[in-house]
């Protein structure tokens, strides 16, 4: 065996890591301060408010993860600057109230826009009520992936990031219950 062989590939292997870690660290922390300003203040654009129809919540009990429950989603309406439509019954929306009292929601369902595309939404969301004396309010946030066919006028959603709020109204006797969703695109 060729002892200056292993030599020089070892030589060789060393200058290329030493090269990458110093462009590494010159990346994450030459532009740190320009970096993190990006993120500092979000800017979102109203893409759309949906009221979302509900039906009666299933219980389906303790698990090793909370308390598991899921809520059908019966239909509803949806109405943006540039979009409207119907919410499609047959979602659901699956939620998990953890040991900590904070609740997990993961909603999937079906809307159709008034030219009759229809698309998919996978909405994650947080819900946390404050303890007693804690600081803060009631907060909730989600995080929506919208699927929309590729060759629709709507292909623009399956390209950006939203976020979403949950709104929960007080219901008018004899009102259906329901749900406002709105959904915003980070710009």
């Amino acid at each position: 065996m060729n002892f200056n062989y292993f030599k020089n590939i070892a030589g060789t292997v060393t200058l290329a890591l030493l090269l990458v870690i110093a462009v590494n660290g010159f990346a994450q922390n030459g532009n740190s301060d320009e970096n993190e300003s990006i993120y500092r203040d979000f800017k979102t654009e109203l893409m759309w408010k949906a009221n979302v129809k509900i039906g009666t919540m299933i219980n389906v009990g303790e698990s090793k993860r909370g308390t598991r429950r899921v809520i059908p989603i019966t239909g509803g309406t949806f109405s943006g600057p540039k979009i409207k439509g119907e919410v499609l019954p047959g979602g659901e929306d699956w939620q998990l109230v953890r040991p900590d009292g904070d609740t997990e929601l993961y909603a999937r369902y079906l809307m159709k826009t008034d030219d009759g595309t229809v698309f998919q939404i996978l909405n994650k969301a947080l819900m946390h009520a404050p303890a007693p004396r804690e600081e803060g309010g009631f907060y909730v946030k989600s995080v929506i992936d919208i699927e929309a066919p590729v060759e629709s006028p709507y292909d623009y959603l399956n390209h950006a990031i939203f976020l979403g709020t949950l709104e929960m109204p007080q219901l008018k006797p004899n009102e259906a219950p329901y749900v406002i969703i709105g959904v915003y695109k980070v710009l």
